[in-house]
């Protein structure tokens, strides 16, 4: 099966040199091409792509709105997150958006190949530094804590994990998404968090998800 890819950066030169890397890879096709985030988004949705590699600070419409937009608009579409920048305001903002992965720009190539597939998949994919930055905002739940999670929240837990919405999750699980929004605050309380990225990296800190 061949993944379909836009690459949204507002530099030339780097999305040749993203082209040049999957153009050569029958498993990859690379759809279209965008130089900013309103870009990336009309094209994104309008190409049907299964993955965009998103710059963050592009002219007109940054990557965190413009996942923010996707995720609204085609929550099917997968975004990788691949940038220079990996402090804590580009970070958690890119995350909590819906970003499925952040990877940094100096990055092999195989592991950009990777990180493709496994965003395919909606596996999350994150550069060490961004994991780090990520575990650093939640404090470590108490074994206790973690030991309290009910299967159903475990299920909502890999799903918010795996990148997707309330009401994909709700789809999934054949419950409504307001019972979602409730498991997810049952989720907070127990691993004493505040939102989906901190309850994603404390469950990876409690060993919760595999």
């Amino acid at each position: 099966m061949t993944i379909s890819l836009l690459l949204a950066d507002d530099h030339p030169v780097v999305r040749d040199g993203l082209r040049g890397v999957f153009d050569g890879d029958p498993d990859f096709t690379v759809a279209g091409e965008a130089a900013d985030g309103a870009e990336a988004v009309d094209r994104a949705v309008a190409l049907g792509v299964d993955v965009v590699l998103m710059d963050l600070r592009m002219p007109r419409m940054g990557g965190v709105e413009a996942i923010r937009l996707l995720r609204e608009r085609a929550p099917g579409i997968r975004v990788l997150v691949l940038t220079t920048y990996d402090s804590d305001a580009d970070v958690l903002p890119a995350v909590e958006a819906g970003a499925t992965g952040y990877l940094l720009k100096d990055a092999p190539r195989d592991e950009l190949v990777r990180a493709v597939r496994a965003a395919h998949l909606g596996q999350a994919v994150l550069a060490p530094s961004v994991a780090q930055k990520l575990l650093g905002h939640v404090r470590a739940p108490a074994p206790a804590a973690s030991g309290l999670l009910t299967d159903r929240e475990l299920e909502v837990l890999r799903l918010v994990a795996a990148g997707t919405t309330n009401k994909e999750a709700a789809k999934r699980l054949f419950i409504s998404e307001a019972t979602v929004k409730t498991h997810l605050l049952h989720l907070y309380g127990k691993l004493g968090v505040r939102d989906r990225a901190a309850a994603v990296a404390a469950a990876y800190q409690a060993g919760l998800l595999g």
